[in-house]
């Protein structure tokens, strides 16, 4: 008989509007080959005033293309504060009389599968799949507390970070297996020390990996039917080099204007930067651009997601902006990416990961912390109509989008949760 899979994760609340989305993906999928799959999520939508429980219940339930959403009651937040880190700890605190009312209706499950971005959500799959007697796969998408270690949000040394590190260790020891969305996974847990070969308590047997990915079939329909009118976009005889996503501070896109601005100077008149999102920095980088009369840059502004796979297959580059940090060495996982490679187009990158995809597949160009100057070159020659790695490189992003389609994906979680040692607690 085909399991019950109950996937936690705060954030998937607008994979529901969206339908679309990591967890949404695997669910549709899971479903059309026999399982029964339910997603619980905040009933708060992130970077959003939108929240789907305004009564006093607990929490509510609703279905999308057939597949189960629970929504846990949690408080609205805006930003990064101490409000967010309120509305984690509600839904933590919500989530163990959430599910135990919902299974009294609807049945225990035979799998959780409990997805950070932050770790309460994991330390909550833990413990309710003891309370029920089954398996708990945890799934590591972004590393707590070293990201914010790295990003200098937090001080390695404070007592705070520590404790947060023997909770990450605790959440990994206590899993029956660990997904991690980025390939180096085992490799951060073996160089922190906690592995069983260094004495730690954790068996690195037990991790695995599933990367993104794109779900084909919905990205081929939105391309097709999700259309939209865009001069810049369809303007012929220009080479078009596209930017999607949020205009802040962390993703640095002063760069990207300044790659610009570098091309412009060499007096390539033919080639166009379009960038489309929105972000704190959007209008300060607008007057910056009239300041130095870059011309070759033009602010799209918001796109919905939908549409997103008819820009990009109408791009002539996709550029891949990332901040260096010593994480990338563990690999990357980033959404856009496989959106990138489903365009069929080529895309450039300034960062190398561990594990570096586009390199793998030979699909774009990878210039490791590169200068604007060298970034710059690389797009002149890209642009030329002669290039003669340009369709190799449209092919080879094909080809990997293949390899990472949720069809393939969802069939190599089939196999963590069809493996035999995969059995319920005692």
């Amino acid at each position: 008989m085909k399991k019950n899979i109950w996937i936690f994760n705060h954030y998937a609340t607008n994979m529901y509007k969206d339908q679309n989305g990591r967890h949404y993906s695997f669910a549709k999928y899971l479903l059309e080959n026999g399982y029964q799959p339910t997603i619980f999520c905040s009933s708060a939508n992130h970077n959003s005033d939108e929240n789907y429980i305004q009564g006093n219940e607990i929490f509510i339930s609703d279905k999308v293309n057939n597949i189960p959403f629970v929504f846990i009651k949690t408080p609205n937040y805006a930003g990064n504060g101490i409000l967010r880190i309120k509305n984690m700890f509600v839904f933590y605190k919500n989530l163990f009389p959430s599910v135990k009312e919902f299974s009294k209706l609807h049945g225990k499950p035979d799998v959780i599968i409990a997805s950070s971005v932050h770790p309460l959500t994991c330390i909550a799959g833990i413990k309710i799949a003891k309370k029920f007697g089954v398996p708990c796969i945890c799934e590591i998408r972004d590393l707590w507390p070293e990201s914010l270690v790295e990003y200098g949000l937090i001080k390695r040394t404070n007592l705070f970070t520590k404790l947060m590190y023997m909770g990450e260790k605790w959440i990994y020891r206590k899993a029956d297996r660990i997904i991690f969305t980025m390939e180096g996974g085992r490799d951060y847990i073996i160089e922190q020390g906690w592995d069983l070969e260094s004495g730690g308590p954790i068996d690195v047997q037990k991790v695995c990996h599933i990367n993104n990915g794109v779900d084909l079939d919905a990205f081929h329909f939105y391309r097709e039917n999700e259309t939209f009118e865009d001069p810049d976009l369809m303007e012929p005889g220009m080479f078009k080099v596209v930017y999607a996503g949020s205009i802040r501070k962390a993703n640095n896109v002063k760069k990207i204007v300044d790659i610009a601005h570098e091309i412009q100077q060499k007096s390539y008149e033919n080639i166009k930067f379009l960038v489309y999102g929105r972000g704190p920095e959007r209008e300060q980088l607008e007057q910056y651009c009239k300041d130095k009369e870059i011309r070759n840059v033009t602010f799209k502004g918001y796109i919905d997601k939908n549409k997103i796979p008819f820009l990009l297959s109408n791009s002539n580059l996709n550029i891949m902006h990332i901040e260096n940090t010593k994480l990338k060495k563990y690999g990357a996982s980033l959404n856009k990416m496989f959106e990138y490679f489903a365009s069929g187009k080529p895309t450039i990158s300034d960062c190398e990961f561990g594990y570096d995809l586009m390199k793998k597949y030979q699909c774009g160009i990878v210039l490791d912390n590169a200068s604007k100057e060298e970034l710059a070159n690389a797009i002149i020659e890209l642009s030329n109509p002669n290039h003669e790695q340009y369709e190799v490189y449209c092919q080879n992003a094909l080809s990997a989008a293949a390899d990472y389609d949720f069809k393939v994906l969802t069939g190599k979680l089939e196999e963590l949760l069809n493996f035999e040692n995969l059995q319920q607690r005692d």
